[in-house]
This record gives structure tokens, sequence and C-alpha cells, in this order.
């Protein structure tokens, strides 16, 4: 049986730092990084999830930047998940002095798939949306080339 991994990208030092020395024996590797520009290998994880970070990104390009990232070290066939806060009177007011540039799930579906995401779900819940896409296997990938 081998043994799953999970890797952890943490763009600020002293939280990596703090995250390395609490997982210190567990199966998750924290690697100290943007999503922006993602130090992994083309095609290198089966997933990826991303939990209310998107808004902390400091413009909308380089929120679709990341979502490029993604695209390009998942696998075909893999999953991208997430979740991200909509905007709100209480979220700009937790946000004073912090980065905020609200996603609008509204139009998210479609930034996914011009990436070349499929997207199989995007759920406004209350104050948050969750969202489910998956890169297309490797057929559709090269079909879409030709």
């Amino acid at each position: 049986m081998s043994l799953r991994r999970m890797t952890a990208l943490e763009v600020d030092p002293k939280l990596a730092s703090a995250l390395t020395e609490r997982l210190r024996g567990a199966n998750v590797d924290v690697i100290e990084g943007s999503a922006t520009a993602m130090p992994f290998m083309d095609a290198e994880f089966s997933g990826a999830v991303s939990f209310t970070m998107l808004h902390h990104v400091p413009s909308r390009a380089l929120q679709d930047k990341v979502l490029r990232e993604v695209f390009r070290v998942l696998r075909p066939g893999g999953f991208f998940l997430g979740s991200d806060s909509r905007q709100s009177l209480l979220m700009r007011l937790i946000h004073l002095g912090d980065t905020l540039v609200p996603v609008d799930p509204n139009g998210f579906g479609q930034r996914l798939e011009t990436v070349g995401f499929e997207v199989h779900a995007i759920e406004k819940v209350n104050e948050v949306f969750r969202f489910c896409a998956r890169r297309p296997t490797f057929e559709k990938d090269r079909a879409s080339l030709e």
C-alpha cells in the first residue's frame, strides 16, 4: 500500500514555518511559495483545493494566474475544489487594512472555463460559494488542440 501525501502551499514565510512545525510527522509537505508561480512540475497533482483564499489575491489578473497555475499542476482528470467568501458589508469590514478582491460567483464558472476547466458545480450558500471543476482528460486536451 502506498502512503498518500498532501502538499500545502503557503505564501507567508512565518505561516509556512508554523505550519511545518505543527504538521511535523504528518503526511503533509509544507512548501513556501506563491500560488501565482507554483514551484511544482506540470501535472504533478491528482487534485487541488482552495479554501477562502482567492479574495486575498491582490487583483483579478493574479487570481486568473492562480487558476492557470492550478490547471497546469493538475493531472488530466484531476479535480479542483474550493470555496470563497461572497461580497458583503461584513466581509469588507473584516478586511479593512487587508487585501480584498472579491470573487463574483456569477462569473467564476466562465473564468474557470477560460483556463480550460470543466465546471461541475458552483453553489452559492449564504455568505460563501463553493465550486467543483475538473481538468479534462488527456484525450479531450489533445482533441481541443487539433
